[in-house]
């Protein structure tokens, strides 16, 4: 069983003053940010790809290598499993991706079963792919399959904004975050995206991009 899947703005909305009415911090967040963005993306082999592809690397450059792996046509499993090292080097993958890119497009994996299994199911699944850890599951799981109560404790930006929130001495740790976000159940995936709309806003306060 999946549980609920975010599809629309309006699930966001639900699952923003559902979180409002039960604890404070997500009240304040969602008092000042509104209803946080959807985050939805279209699953399949392309958007983990794209993820392995930004791992460890920054935004612009991120980008940049997938829009070249875009123009020479190294976005779907059948293309990387075939391509050379040489053109995949030439796309800027690092060695290590090179592998992990390949080792997911030999995997075989069903993306579209994904869609139809409990989360813990979707998350031990990715994971057992080459180059994907928990954090690179659990975006995908929420943004790829749109799944309610997924929360990727060990993103940087979700802990610092929960240290910013709740007004704690220091940025939780991926456990503590995990722990603190029991409470946020069953919309945790709709707490991460208000955490991340607070980090942006006190940022942005604060005169960093």
């Amino acid at each position: 069983m999946t549980g609920r899947i975010i599809e629309t703005p309006e699930d966001v909305a639900e699952g923003a003053a559902w979180l409002a009415a039960r604890d404070a911090g997500m009240a304040r967040a969602f008092a000042r940010c509104g209803v946080p963005p959807l985050r939805r993306r279209a699953d399949g082999f392309g958007t983990l790809l794209q993820a392995v592809v930004g791992q460890q690397v920054s935004t612009a450059s991120a980008a940049a290598i997938w829009a070249r792996m875009e123009a020479a046509g190294l976005v779907v499993s059948d293309a990387v499993a075939a391509a050379s090292e040489e053109e995949l080097r030439a796309v800027g993958l690092s060695r290590p991706k090179m592998r992990y890119a390949r080792g997911i497009a030999g995997a075989g994996l069903d993306f579209q079963a994904l869609r139809d299994l409990p989360d813990a199911e979707v998350l031990a699944r990715l994971v057992a792919l080459p180059g994907i850890g928990p954090w690179t599951a659990e975006i995908y799981a929420l943004t790829a399959l749109g799944r309610a109560d997924v929360f990727p404790p060990g993103d940087l930006a979700l802990q610092e904004a929960a240290r910013m929130l709740y007004g704690l001495e220091a940025r939780p740790n991926a456990a503590e975050l995990r722990n603190m976000a029991l409470g946020w159940s069953p919309w945790r995936a709709v707490a991460a995206r208000l955490l991340w709309a607070w980090y942006r806003a006190e940022k942005s306060r604060e005169g960093i991009a």
